[in-house]
């Protein structure tokens, strides 16, 4: 019944369950009335005048750009694991592409001396992003010092390969760059996006066009890159906090 749902409901929210969680089981809820309802097992939906949790929009944490140059710096150039590593991360910052998106690059979508990379997005969308000049230079650092020992006897055509001579894993980049953060000392919480959104709130602070950060991030809807212009705000008014006189 409607106040069951309501009831289960309150019981989440006073779980501590945030918003978006509380949303989600509301939508399944709704899913399977919704197939009752076609199969004529029940003649009403309960769910259907329920209003959805608001869910409060969490900023994206990012990095300092001193913090991104530690971080950047930290992979030692003595092994192709090294290099594999110091390219990753140089090609992450430079174009903010998600972590999805660059472990599926293939050789082919690199095109270092026209410098940029071409990836495909969410529902395989083709987009061609700019690659600076560090990138450049760590990506084929990369390939003439690494890639080759990395690859074994395999015939893979992955960019970035592990151990085994595959195509590099989410979860094998996650667990590097957890490794790495902490060998640069940085105490932050990071997620595989951290550099993706510290990438597009340093372009948005050194005044880039908001219409151009959303082309090379790939977002569908200018309101997801919108949540930077957040982000530059709330650290304007840390710097402001920390520094002005009469703050």
């Amino acid at each position: 019944t409607r106040l069951t749902i309501i009831q289960f409901l309150k019981h989440l929210k006073d779980a501590g369950k945030s918003g978006k969680t509380i949303a989600r089981h509301l939508a399944s809820i709704r899913s399977f009335h919704q197939f009752l309802l076609r199969e004529k097992v029940t003649a009403q939906d309960p769910s259907v005048h329920i209003e959805s949790q608001k869910t409060e929009r969490t900023l994206p944490k990012v990095l300092s750009l001193q913090e991104v140059e530690t971080l950047l710096d930290t992979p030692k150039l003595t092994g192709p694991f090294g290099y594999r590593d110091k390219a990753m991360l140089e090609l992450l910052y430079a174009t903010g592409i998600r972590v999805s998106e660059m472990i599926a690059l293939k050789l082919s979508d690199v095109h270092l001396s026209m410098g940029f990379i071409r990836c495909f997005g969410k529902g395989r969308k083709e987009r061609i992003v700019p690659l600076g000049e560090a990138a450049s230079h760590a990506v084929g650092e990369y390939l003439s010092k690494a890639r080759g020992k990395l690859l074994k006897k395999n015939s893979e055509d992955a960019l970035f390969l592990n151990h085994h001579g595959r195509q590099m894993s989410r979860q094998g980049f996650w667990k590097n760059l957890k490794k790495i953060a902490l060998e640069a000392g940085i105490n932050k919480e990071l997620t595989p996006h951290t550099l993706r959104h510290s990438f597009a709130t340093h372009l948005l602070e050194n005044g880039a066009d908001l219409r151009a950060v959303q082309e090379m991030l790939g977002h569908a809807d200018i309101s997801t890159t919108q949540i930077y212009t957040h982000v530059t705000k709330t650290r304007l008014k840390d710097v402001y906090k920390q520094y002005h006189p009469r703050a």
